[in-house]
């Protein structure tokens, strides 16, 4: 097992009520290439891509965020070594999100 910290980004789907106002998603995930990609239309602002260890978009199917993300984490901690998943950022960001899904489709 390597020690080591690592960044994974999982971006969540729009709120109902971000649905209902009009709101756009601005950030644009390129898996491959590990970025997220923020584009402020409304601030003409120049694209600003950020680079992560990973990173999923709102349509990645739980399991496979578990596989890739945590399960050898929880292996590690079920042979008895420390380890920590650890869901940061502000509120409304996507942390419950990123640990549980949704309910519906079953595969998010």
């Amino acid at each position: 097992m390597s020690e080591a910290v690592r960044v994974v980004v999982r971006c969540r789907p729009l709120s109902t009520q971000e649905v209902a106002d009009g709101r756009e998603i601005i950030a644009h995930v390129d898996t491959a290439a590990t970025t997220i990609t923020l584009h402020h239309r409304q601030k003409n602002q120049e694209p600003k891509p950020y680079t992560f260890d990973a990173v999923y978009a709102d349509d990645t199917p739980q399991q496979r965020l578990y596989d890739e993300t945590a399960a050898l984490i929880v292996q590690s901690g079920l042979e008895g070594f420390n380890g920590t998943l650890f869901a940061y950022g502000q509120t409304g960001t996507g942390k419950t999100f990123t640990m549980e899904g949704l309910n519906a489709p079953p595969d998010l």
